[in-house]
């Protein structure tokens, strides 16, 4: 039960993560370093081609989950303070 509540959990807030990245993405206030690094890590989420090969067992799956992450982090940290929270206010209100 506790686990479903955690992956319950989970899945919520990945929803408004990526509700924040199309925020921040579509405003023009965002710099263009982070518009790019978003792309990529689209990219590399939805396209086949990997660092690691999918085929190899654990870490070919690993790499995805470790990537991207970084990536959307990166993008973020590179966001005027003032552009993420006027978009992370506008996720919290819905």
């Amino acid at each position: 039960m506790l686990v479903m509540l955690k992956l319950k959990e989970i899945k919520t807030n990945a929803k408004k993560y990526i509700e924040l990245c199309k925020l921040i993405y579509a405003d023009p206030r965002t710099p263009r370093r982070a518009k790019i690094l978003l792309w990529i890590a689209i990219g590399y989420a939805v396209f086949p081609i990997d660092l690691i090969p999918d085929f190899i067992p654990v870490i070919g799956h690993l790499d995805d989950m470790v990537i991207v992450p970084i990536l959307i982090y990166i993008a973020i940290r590179t966001v005027p303070k003032n552009v993420y929270i006027d978009n992370y206010v506008q996720v919290l209100k819905k």
